[in-house]
């Protein structure tokens, strides 16, 4: 029988706001000191914000009652989920604190503002009074029904939601086969290469000494031990700041989570499950689309997790369609 960890579980959201005007004038003012109008990284569906982190939240408080404490760490921003929270979570109010990029970056101020989420993942583990055990969620991310502490840690250690899978050695190829081409044969001399989440996490993988197949995750709650990371940033001083000096997602940088799966690999961890979460993409989609994988996510009991990427850029009526049901499935007001 599993053991169910006693100790307390913590939970950091990293939200940002691209539509506020401070945030888009920083992110501006970055591009022009560096010559640039247009970053691969820049994508300006990377900040949109509809609200998610509100219903991000709620669906944790509800779900998941057990968790400690929720850590939202922003720019200088505020998410104003404040009277959401009192309305249906009074109690848990004191529960939910805003964590600036100050304190995360507190003696690395001299990498901030960054724009890059790979930057932020770096240095949550220095988020002030989090617990060894948490667990990481993109405020595109939301819990569809209840979970328990054995769905995140397992004998005090934590469970690596993914799967096995060979580098990705296409993608490596053609990346480099595209450079030599734009060098040769085009005006634009370099081009710097669009960041990709799978080499993100092989470049973390390739460090660990992994060399024929690394575990790769997905977009899904993540849980990961905080002295795991401190550990190893604090004997690798140089690497961090190397991989928080993009300001911008970078090709060459490695990801966090896959970091931190690969160090818990490596120590002997042995729990592993598979994702559970269900991708909602709903951009240039088919009318019934988002209908159909609602459906699922409702019926399916196997799912324990929904992401909806890049809502901004799809029509109001489907927006519209994923916002009603996520206040169906929270028991929320209607409107």
């Amino acid at each position: 029988m599993k053991k169910i960890t006693q100790h307390p579980i913590d939970i950091v959201v990293a939200w940002v706001d691209g539509a506020d005007p401070e945030i888009r004038q920083k992110k501006i003012s970055f591009l022009k000191s560096n010559g640039s109008f247009f970053h691969p990284g820049a994508s300006q569906t990377r900040f949109h914000s509809l609200n998610e982190v509100e219903y991000c939240v709620l669906s944790i408080l509800k779900f998941a009652p057990f968790i400690r404490n929720i850590f939202i760490v922003t720019d200088q921003q505020d998410p104003k989920i404040d009277r959401a929270i009192k309305k249906y979570f009074p109690e848990r109010f004191r529960d939910i604190r805003i964590v600036d990029h100050n304190e995360i970056f507190e003696g690395y101020e001299d990498y901030i503002p960054t724009f890059n989420s790979i930057c932020i993942s770096n240095m949550l583990w220095r988020i002030k009074g989090l617990s060894d055990q948490f667990v990481y969620f993109n405020d595109d991310i939301f819990l569809l029904r209840p979970v328990n502490p054995s769905d995140w840690f397992v004998n005090n250690k934590p469970v690596l939601r993914g799967r096995w899978s060979f580098p990705p050695y296409e993608r490596l190829l053609w990346d480099k086969l595209k450079e030599k081409f734009m060098r040769f044969f085009t005006s634009k001399k370099y081009q710097e290469r669009s960041a990709s989440f799978q080499v993100n996490q092989w470049n973390a993988a390739k460090k660990l000494g992994f060399r024929w197949r690394y575990f790769r995750s997905g977009h899904t709650p993540v849980a990961l031990n905080r002295q795991t990371l401190k550990n190893y940033f604090d004997n690798h001083p140089e690497m961090l700041k190397k991989n928080i000096s993009f300001r911008f997602r970078n090709y060459y940088q490695f990801n966090t989570v896959a970091l931190a799966n690969h160090l818990e690999i490596k120590s002997g961890n042995k729990n592993r499950m598979i994702s559970q979460v269900i991708y909602l993409r709903p951009h240039k989609r088919g009318e019934d689309y988002v209908n159909r994988k609602l459906s699922i996510a409702g019926n399916n009991k196997n799912f324990l997790f929904i992401c909806v990427q890049s809502l901004d850029l799809v029509n109001v009526k489907d927006q519209e369609k994923v916002i009603q049901k996520m206040k169906i499935l929270l028991e929320l007001d209607i409107k």
